[in-house]
């Protein structure tokens, strides 16, 4: 309020509109306009980060609003007598299949800032108990393979080796130990975004590439990768001629959208696919 001489409400996003924009004069190239106002969302706001001290305040202001109104709010009141939480999993809300929480939800905990780990610190586990902590390394790449019966890549992991660095190794032209913590990195990232349909737009903004580079990037991953490319090429296919996508186990999932005419719904369609 002090830095803007006035008070507002900060969860407005009209009001914060005028005040970046009007109050402040901050600048609106690149800004999106709505109807009445140009947007505040967090896309935004990162664009403006830098030209106003005022930024980091509402960032600061939103992380705090949405830690109080859905954690420290209401985990309190769904907790029992003895004060513990208990979540319903469901198993028929999430399109995928995968198990959603509800009541409290216990799949979003934040853990990033260090704001959000201050919310962990109110889960406790009862007297001589301990909370366990695991996940799968690489499952989705792991099932790939299979699937995909890319039986080069089963050698890869069933040898134990540093799939990433391999990656980069193989696409890059490079031994194995030459390749660098950059060049794994974005080796990461095309390992498990080409599975859902990463865009050479999609690399090139995730990893600094240019333009050109993350098409030669992908290319020669799928020449590399060529069964996992006849995987989703299949996969597509299916959903264009049968109306559905299905998991190992036979669960489906829809896919009307795949043959829509605007292209941004058909490529989402795909994604999901």
């Amino acid at each position: 309020y002090s830095l803007v001489d006035d008070e507002f409400n900060i969860a407005s996003p009209a009001q914060l509109s005028e005040v970046l924009f009007a109050k402040l004069g901050l600048p609106t190239t690149g800004i999106k306009r709505g109807k009445t106002a140009y947007s505040t969302d967090q896309k935004t706001l990162d664009k403006l980060r830098g030209q106003h001290p005022i930024i980091e305040l509402v960032e600061h202001s939103r992380e705090l609003a949405k830690l109080k109104n859905t954690y420290v709010d209401t985990l309190p009141i769904l907790a029992d007598s003895n004060s513990r939480v208990h979540t319903t999993f469901n198993q028929d809300v999430a399109a995928t299949g995968r198990l959603s929480s509800t009541d409290p939800n216990l799949q979003n905990i934040p853990i990033r800032s260090e704001m959000g780990r201050q919310i962990r610190r109110a889960f406790i586990p009862s007297p001589g108990k301990v909370f366990v902590s695991a996940d799968y390394s690489q499952f989705e790449l792991r099932l790939a393979a299979v699937l995909a019966n890319d039986e080069g890549l089963i050698d890869d992991f069933n040898g134990g080796v540093d799939i990433h660095a391999k990656t980069a190794s193989d696409v890059y032209s490079i031994p194995l130990e030459e390749v660098t913590k950059d060049q794994r990195r974005d080796a990461k990232v095309i390992n498990f975004g080409v599975l859902y349909g990463m865009s050479t737009h999609g690399l090139s903004a995730a990893t600094g590439m240019t333009f050109t580079q993350a098409k030669q990037f992908i290319d020669q991953y799928f020449t590399l990768r060529a069964p996992i490319r006849q995987y989703i090429d299949a996969t597509l296919e299916k959903a264009r001629v049968e109306g559905y996508v299905e998991t190992y186990f036979g669960r489906r999932r829809p896919t009307p959208d795949i043959k829509s005419s605007n292209f941004m719904v058909r490529q989402s369609a795909e994604r999901a696919a």
